[in-house]
């Protein structure tokens, strides 16, 4: 099952959930992610499937070779037979065109500039985030013509701040970079919210539309957690512009 929104700017946000799809167990059912053990059949498949629920032409969606880097492609179609590089970040200035984020926990920011016609997406794990993804997006998007001030920022599940438990040495690492994704566990231990940091990094560049999903992937049985399951299927976040 696909969540699609329809900005009325003509933006639109897409985040699946886990189920809808035709892979097995432990990969079940809607499986988007095509590097963790599932049959690639079943993931091409989950592809059109959850391309055509959208109304977009699955060999048009552009999926990236994610690192828990800092670098942004601009693309202006699907990257073909050649390889996919290794960024987590793409941008287009290509209406139509879909731009896809795997995630299991990590936050996927999705972005879009109407009036500009330039939409952006990123896979903001913990250590992108600290290395400046978000940073990188929206200045490759500023770069195409975008305006800050216009972009509309949509991010989709990833695990909350209450579940995402790290070593006390991690947090302080991450909030020297990041103040805001300092955080505490339910059960009272250091943890790192990276949506929070997210929203941070993003109102400090002057994105001001934003909103975050409600939910925290570890908590939630209807969408994938790699800190809850380990062997698990990846979600996917769309965006593109009419």
């Amino acid at each position: 099952m696909i969540g699609h929104q329809l900005h009325e700017s003509g933006a639109h946000f897409a985040f699946t959930d886990r189920w809808g799809g035709v892979s097995a167990a432990p990969y079940e059912q809607l499986n988007l992610g095509g590097a963790v053990g599932d049959d690639p059949e079943a993931v091409r498949t989950n592809r059109e499937l959850a391309a055509k629920s959208l109304g977009l032409d699955p060999a048009r969606v552009v999926w990236m070779n994610q690192v828990h880097g800092p670098e942004a492609a601009v693309v202006e179609g699907p990257w073909g037979s050649s390889d996919v590089p290794c960024v987590d970040a793409v941008v287009t200035a290509r209406r139509g065109l879909a731009l896809a984020v795997l995630t299991a926990d990590c936050t996927p920011v999705l972005l879009a500039d109407p009036v500009a016609g330039v939409a952006g997406a990123a896979h903001a794990g913990r250590p992108g985030m600290v290395a400046g993804i978000v940073p990188a997006v929206v200045d490759a998007m500023v770069r195409l013509g975008a305006d800050p001030a216009r972009i509309v920022a949509r991010t989709g599940p990833a695990v909350c701040g209450r579940c995402y438990e790290v070593p006390e040495a991690m947090r302080a690492e991450v909030t020297a970079v990041e103040p805001a994704a300092g955080a505490e566990t339910s059960w009272g231990t250091p943890a790192v919210d990276v949506t929070a940091g997210v929203l941070a990094q993003l109102g400090r560049l002057g994105v001001r539309d934003t909103e975050t999903s409600p939910v925290c992937t570890r908590e939630s049985a209807d969408h994938y957690s790699y800190r809850r399951d380990r062997t698990t299927g990846r979600l996917a976040s769309y965006v593109w512009l009419d």
